[in-house]
């Protein structure tokens, strides 16, 4: 079988990581990430969607370090003579931007501090954002996955009912919520140094220059290592605009792994309502053998608009794929905590015949396609490669630690269930599900109107690449009309 990786098609760059770590959950990347921070000498690069000040980093001692995030980043500079922090957040709008609690102290204080230079990024097309989620320390240790630093992303693999916890800067409870990020060293974390840099110079106009070669990093203290010496795909979507280019890598890199997928396909994304990915499915589907395919989703999306755009997509889709799976190999479901509650899935992960580990920022809908700016890592067991069978082992790990959160149990008793059921992810999933308690929930699409099928086909809300937004006005306002007329609108859950 031919590599997945692809340089220049369905990757960026490949560069080889001595160390690689996937981190599920935010409670343990925001602990290691505040570890790593601590040992910067040089450069921090903060790439994100979204920063707030207020984030707790730890929750457990924090012995001579502020765990709050700004406070954090005031005595890195303080404490740290040669250190340059740059941050570069999606531009969310000035008075959203100022107006959250102890953030504008914070951002008044860096615009006048030397050594922080913080940046407000709005340099894409109408209607897109920038949402890669990236960490760069000294070039040396680099994060990229899901996670952003910001309010509500806390948790741990617990994911218990009610977290005192997981209380927002206000006081209020915030749901369970699941997510993942990817840690690497070596050339791999100097490349995504260089994709930081060149998404800051795109934003701001301003050469970063790369951070010297120095004494080694240490790698961040309790952090678990994954894989040694492995190669690392990085991979990008990016809208072309003002001097940019197109990437579409991430969408080759999908459509290349999904169409050479032979046993299984695992999916976590917090959307599911990309077309051309649906396309790919349905035609896997319809194979007399083709694969089994497991995709976990949040049961719902996070606010109404969403939910009318993302949640009426994933419907029609659903209502697709179920015509095709004409041998029952496909599953969608939600988790739950142990008493039920719904769990948030934010994490971006696909594994595709434990041969193939991809985690980033991308969702599963059009605009992470080509719309929006996104970054997935990619790790793959090459056929032939002497280290295949230790890849393989590690992705197959991964995807049991992960249905075992899911599922209530251990990855020894996943893999005990795939044994019992002739490798089959599926009938292990439905073999270990639960009525109660902590389980995965199948997620039973909605009778979709045709209301709902013209606002997730006009796709003016959830575009692949920059389009007029003039085409759409029509469509959206007629559609918005008829489905107030249908009370769409009122309808529970919406």
């Amino acid at each position: 079988m031919q590599p997945t990786l692809d340089l220049g098609r369905t990757c960026w760059r490949i560069a080889r990581a001595d160390r690689l770590a996937l981190i599920v959950d935010a409670a343990d990347y925001f602990a290691t990430l505040r570890t790593a921070m601590i040992e910067a000498r040089r450069s921090i690069l903060l790439i994100g969607w979204d920063f707030d000040t207020r984030v707790q980093l730890t929750m457990e001692e924090a012995g001579d370090w502020p765990t709050m995030l700004g406070p954090f980043i005031d005595a890195l500079v303080d404490r740290r003579p040669e250190l340059d922090i740059h941050v570069l957040k999606w531009d969310l709008g000035l008075l959203q931007t100022l107006g959250r609690g102890a953030t504008p102290l914070f951002v008044l204080d860096w615009m006048t501090n030397e050594r922080i230079h913080m940046q407000l990024d709005r340099v894409h097309p109408v209607g897109a954002c920038h949402h890669q989620k990236i960490v760069v320390i000294d070039d040396a240790i680099a994060f990229c996955g899901g996670i952003d630093i910001t309010v509500g992303r806390w948790d741990t693999r617990d994911h218990l009912n009610k977290d005192k916890r997981r209380a927002s800067p206000w006081g209020f409870a915030q749901p369970p919520w699941h997510d993942a990020t990817i840690a690497v060293d070596g050339q791999a974390a100097r490349a995504l140094g260089d994709l930081a840099r060149l998404r800051w110079k795109q934003a701001t106009g301003e050469d970063l220059a790369p951070v010297p070669p120095g004494p080694e990093a240490p790698w961040p203290a309790g952090l678990s290592t994954t894989f040694t010496h492995v190669d690392v795909g990085i991979a990008r979507s990016q809208p072309a605009f003002a001097e940019e280019d197109e990437a579409r890598e991430i969408e080759a890199f999908l459509l290349a792994a999904i169409g050479q997928a032979r046993h299984l396909i695992y999916i976590e994304s917090q959307y599911f309502a990309c077309h051309k990915v649906c396309d790919a499915l349905a035609m896997r589907l319809r194979e007399k053998n083709g694969p089994e395919i497991i995709i976990i989703n949040p049961m719902s999306a996070e606010g109404w608009l969403e939910e009318q755009v993302m949640g009426a997509a994933r419907n029609v889709i659903l209502e697709q794929l179920e015509q095709v799976d004409h041998a029952d190999r496909f599953r969608i479901y939600y988790p739950v905590t142990a008493k039920g509650t719904p769990i948030y899935v934010h994490a971006k992960i696909l594994i595709i015949d434990d041969r193939v580990l991809k985690v980033g920022s991308s969702n599963l809908n059009n605009r992470s396609m080509g719309l929006d700016t996104e970054c997935d890592l990619v790790v793959e067991a090459v056929e032939g490669s002497e280290n295949e069978a230790a890849v393989r082992r590690g992705i197959r790990q991964i995807r049991h630690e992960l249905l075992a959160e899911h599922l209530g149990t251990t990855s020894d008793e996943i893999a005990a269930a795939e044994e019992r059921e002739c490798g089959s992810q599926l009938r292990s999933v439905e073999r270990l599900r639960r009525g109660t308690g902590r389980s995965l929930v199948p997620l039973t699409p909605e009778p979709v109107t045709e209301v709902e099928r013209a606002f997730a086909e006009n796709q003016a809300l959830d575009p692949d690449r920059p389009e007029p937004i003039s085409r759409h006005v029509g469509t959206l306002v007629s559609t918005a009309v008829e489905a107030v007329r249908a009370g769409v609108f009122g309808r529970s859950g919406t």
